[in-house]
């Protein structure tokens, strides 16, 4: 796994209310709690950002990374963006927005969400020109904080041993997921993080994450 492949995944063009998107939604979650990124991402939040911040989340999705952070730093404007509409059930004082994050009408509101930048299995869905751009939107945040698939074997192997109990769209995007993902270095290359004006750091989890966080000096 040397370069980065990039396939479509399934799950990116199904009906929302399609039963097999609806059980590899469920398998996300299992997913997540397994690797535990959302309690990370939280955590860093938590102990480096101000209890005033203003955090967006990018590729909210059902917004369960948004409640976390809502929980952890009540005091800060927590917003979601994503391509999908509202979840249900979000708290209204989470704020939200609907489009394509990539494009100008995205950058325009930027101001009401630039403060920290968190995402959490979203940039592998990019490709190297898409994450250049995205990473000069994300210049005037003060604090970015992701996790992605790591390309190596061992996350290759461990989701092998989990997909006989995934769903069959999970069984095609687990994979496709961890070819698309980023070896420690690339991400902050991707994303232009010149480091004479960003103190970056990048942790491999045993579990199979990538995990970025970067400061702005």
């Amino acid at each position: 796994m040397d370069q980065r492949l990039l396939v479509p995944e399934l799950l990116d063009a199904m009906d929302p209310s399609d039963p097999r998107a609806i059980r590899s939604r469920m398998d996300l979650r299992l997913i997540n709690a397994f690797l535990g990124n959302e309690r990370w991402i939280t955590a860093q939040c938590r102990h480096r950002s101000s209890s005033t911040s203003r955090i967006a989340e990018l590729g909210a999705g059902e917004g369960h990374l948004l409640k976390r952070l809502h929980h952890a730093l009540p005091g800060a404007t927590v917003t979601g963006l994503d391509l999908r509409a509202r979840p249900e059930g979000l708290p209204s004082v989470i704020q939200w927005i609907t489009g394509d994050f990539l494009e100008t009408r995205g950058a325009d509101e930027s101001s009401a969400w630039a403060e920290v930048c968190a995402g959490n299995l979203i940039l592998h869905h990019f490709d190297s020109d898409q994450l250049r751009f995205l990473g000069g939107r994300l210049q005037q945040c003060r604090m970015l904080v992701f996790c992605e698939p790591l390309r190596k074997a061992l996350p290759m192997m461990l989701a092998r041993m989990a997909l006989p109990l995934a769903g069959e769209v999970t069984r095609h995007d687990m994979p496709a997921s961890i070819r698309a993902g980023f070896l420690t270095g690339e991400l902050p290359s991707l994303l232009g993080l010149d480091r004479d004006r960003w103190d970056v750091e990048e942790i491999e989890s045993g579990r199979g994450s990538l995990r970025l966080i970067a400061s702005r000096k």
